[in-house]
């Protein structure tokens, strides 16, 4: 009875395997074939039922099939040469890899499949269907990763990253601050870097990508960093007599330093003179991550003498006499300032040491009116003065254009006491107001955010409150257009009455 149920399930295992249906034998989880189910193919490829259970390699594009391979040792081979004869010279001591979208599926199977693999790979080949070993460069902050790139090599990502922020702390300070080093303290009269940070995290790690993916100069690096991969730029058509400073007071209100900075190729100072014609670049880092940058800034600052008035019983009324002449002083003022990806956003003052007493003016009046005759020298409009465009520094501008650095809407004060004899408003100069100082001079202060509040016919002292800083009229950012005039004639307040040393 035994050996006629053996020879009956000989007989039904045999009709399993001619009729296609699957057959397990119970003896282990890989220990089964699917003998009669053909899987269409991109490849035809024939195939014949065994006895032997053998391992086969089903290779995939995209979910469908391409065939199965002879062996996974003829496709490791068929990689290693492709590698050495289409991908070593540009990506030496690496190795390939299929395309993310192909996968191997190995299993266990009773069939013999007809040897495709030239077939296989010269798919392969045709749809270029591999990938190379690489270094992926990848960007993320708090919510994950949001951007990454391939280099053929970690250095050139690292020189392009130096060369970055080489823009904007020198090299010498960029080296201590790199290896945790502290930098000198600063002694004299300028600025320094004393921290940098790269405000996303950065991770480099080994992966494969598609040749055209890799990039393997370091400029393209370079580039991506600057502008995260967009490659839509403004150029500007330099004009006769325009200056660095002048280009970017055109162009959104643009620092020198900024202009410099995005066309390194072609200024390397910001007083280099620029040839007419030429195309400059205008947009403004959109850099893959911030560079945030603590300075030290030294800085001279005058001390503005006080005006003290005393009642001179001699005198009659609306008289004055100088008692005193006002002398200014000086003092050395510390400020911390952070600078992101080039840009001023915030300045602290730390220190100040007073290094000369200013001496106060006393004036003599026959009453406790304020009079409206200048002193014949002047204060800046503004605190923590910055120059953005000098006089000339592009065709027809007259005047010095003054920010000041700390606080781009701040106040605005009168640069000697006199007269306000306008209080007006015209499509270039916006809100605007002249200052008859009584001797001949007159200054002039545009752009105001808002009509000043002093009428016309008033009466100001040196250093008064005249209004704030805007942008109204023709002005591409907040600054004040300030210039000084005698007897209508405009003159630059940089040549003789006020030190414009070191304020761009």
């Amino acid at each position: 009875m035994k050996r006629l149920l053996t020879i009956l399930g000989c007989l039904i295992a045999a009709a399993l395997i001619v009729f296609g249906i699957p057959y397990f034998s119970g003896e282990g989880e890989n220990s089964y074939a699917q003998i009669g189910e053909k899987e269409r193919s991109l490849i035809s490829q024939n195939s014949s039922a065994g006895t032997t259970l053998h391992e086969i390699h089903r290779i995939y594009d995209s979910g469908k099939l391409i065939g199965v391979l002879s062996s996974r040792q003829s496709l490791d081979a068929f990689l290693k040469e492709v590698y050495k004869t289409d991908y070593e010279a540009r990506f030496p001591g690496s190795d390939i890899s299929l395309s993310n979208d192909v996968f191997l599926a190995s299993e266990q199977s009773y069939f013999n499949y007809e040897n495709i693999d030239d077939k296989i790979f010269e798919y392969l080949t045709r749809n270029d269907l591999f990938t190379v070993r690489t270094t992926a460069v990848e960007f993320s902050d708090e919510h994950g990763v949001y951007a990454q790139i391939y280099v053929s090599d970690q250095q050139i990502y690292e020189r392009a990253m130096e060369t970055y922020l080489s823009y904007f702390v020198d090299t010498e300070s960029l080296r201590l601050l790199r290896s945790g080093q502290s930098v000198p303290e600063l002694k004299t009269y300028g600025s320094h870097a004393v921290g940098i940070t790269v405000s996303q995290n950065v991770e480099i790690k080994e992966d494969y990508a598609k040749a055209e993916e890799i990039m393997t100069d370091e400029a393209e690096v370079l580039e991506y960093i600057e502008y995260s991969g967009h490659t839509e730029k403004e150029y500007y058509t330099v004009q006769k007599y325009d200056t660095v400073a002048g280009v970017g007071s055109k162009n959104g209100g643009l620092s020198a330093t900024q202009v410099m900075n995005i066309n390194r190729d072609k200024i390397s100072s910001t007083d280099q003179v620029l040839s007419e014609g030429e195309q400059l670049c205008v947009t403004y880092f959109d850099p893959i991550f911030d560079v945030t940058v603590t300075m030290e800034r030294m800085k001279k600052e005058e001390i503005y003498p006080e005006t003290i008035y005393t009642e001179d019983e001699t005198l009659r009324e609306g008289k004055t006499a100088l008692l005193t002449k006002g002398i200014s002083g000086s003092k050395n003022s510390l400020y911390s300032e952070k600078w992101i990806n080039g840009v001023l956003v915030s300045g602290t003052l730390v220190s100040s040491v007073d290094t000369l007493q200013a001496v106060d003016e006393v004036i003599g009046v026959g009453t406790l009116v304020i009079p409206g005759v200048g002193t014949g020298t002047y204060r800046w409009p503004v605190e923590n003065v910055i120059i953005s465009c000098y006089w000339g520094c592009y065709w027809g501008h007259e005047a010095i254009d003054i920010q000041n650095a700390y606080n781009k809407w701040d106040k605005i004060y009168a640069a000697d006491r006199g007269t306000v004899i306008e209080n007006a408003y015209n499509y270039i100069s916006g809100n605007y107001v002249v200052i008859d100082h009584g001797d001949g001079y007159t200054s002039y202060y545009g752009h105001m955010i808002a009509p000043s509040p002093i009428p016309a016919g008033s009466v100001v002292d040196k250093g008064d409150y005249i209004g704030d800083i805007g942008m109204t009229g023709r002005a591409t950012g907040p600054h004040v257009h300030f210039y000084i005039a005698y007897n209508g004639t405009k003159l630059n307040p940089c040549n003789g009455f006020l030190d414009c040393s070191g304020m761009h």
